[in-house]
């Protein structure tokens, strides 16, 4: 179902003797597509994340999109927990309950029986949701197992909509690092040297990440760390690297400034090269 062939593993239990191999992620996810594309209110099964990039491996987790029927998405999430248990007991369960995408309901599940890696991230859409995560240029080319009301699989971005969203948040976080980028220093100076550690992990590192990516990698500008190592170049993201580890309050007062020259430099290039 999925690309590549599934690696099978097996554990050892206390007396060093070998038990049944774990779950792939063709079993999760061929179980999933067999029982749920019985189920008349689940219109369309699709995978994105790793799959959708071409980048599986032992630690990828699976990225599962479910559309539904409106007024269907509890029933749904019982229908899928009843299947996962039909193949192992579930260890771990987390629900999303400040999504920050409308439309989107959300959960992770792990299972006993498979990698402590391959986690069950599943977001359960509607008709009326407004995203739908599709768009290849955002978040590769998903793969789907079925699809019964034949819904557009490779989405086309709002271009007009998107930049629209971009400018807002790169306004925002230009704004945002003019007027507390500067709190490092203030406690630094103050002598509260984790709270200046805070704001350097929480304000000047996020920022100069969404200022790289607006340069590099303008669709992903609010991923944040995520795909930063494919969608950065190498030199960019060792550079990005030794700012973002430190190992104390001078090794911060030396990167702090300059963190604040190379994002004041990325957005003086973008402002000049994007009138």
């Amino acid at each position: 179902m999925s690309r590549g062939k599934s690696r099978i593993k097996s554990y050892e239990n206390s007396a060093g003797l070998k038990s049944k191999p774990l779950l792939s992620r063709a079993d999760i996810i061929g179980a999933l597509a067999r029982e749920l594309s019985k189920i008349s209110f689940v219109q369309a099964f699709w995978e994105g994340g790793a799959v959708g990039w071409g980048r599986v491996d032992e630690y990828s987790d699976i990225d599962a999109y479910l559309l539904v029927d409106e007024g269907r998405v509890q029933e749904t999430f019982e229908v899928v927990e009843k299947i996962l248990v039909s193949l192992s007991p579930i260890t771990q369960k987390y629900v999303v309950r400040q999504n920050p995408w409308p439309g989107l309901s959300q959960a992770f599940y792990r299972l006993e029986s498979a990698s402590e890696f391959l986690v069950l991230d599943l977001g359960i859409l509607t008709d009326s949701s407004p995203d739908k995560f599709l768009e290849p240029e955002i978040h590769g080319r998903s793969v789907f197992y079925f699809n019964k009301k034949k819904i557009e699989e490779t989405a086309s971005v709002d271009m007009n909509a998107f930049e629209g969203k971009s400018r807002e948040s790169v306004q925002a976080m230009i704004e945002r690092f003019g007027m507390f980028s500067n709190f490092v220093e203030k406690e630094i100076k103050r002598g509260n040297n984790l709270e200046a550690l805070e704001y350097y992990r929480t304000l000047v590192i996020p920022s100069l990440v969404q200022a790289l990516r607006l340069k590099y990698s303008p669709m992903h500008y609010d991923f944040r760390m995520r795909y930063v190592h494919y969608d950065l170049p190498s030199d960019v993201v060792e550079r990005l690297e030794r700012l973002s580890f430190v190992s104390g309050k001078k090794d911060l007062e030396t990167k702090h400034p300059r963190a604040i020259k190379w994002f004041n430099e990325l957005i003086s290039d973008t402002s000049t090269s994007h009138p």
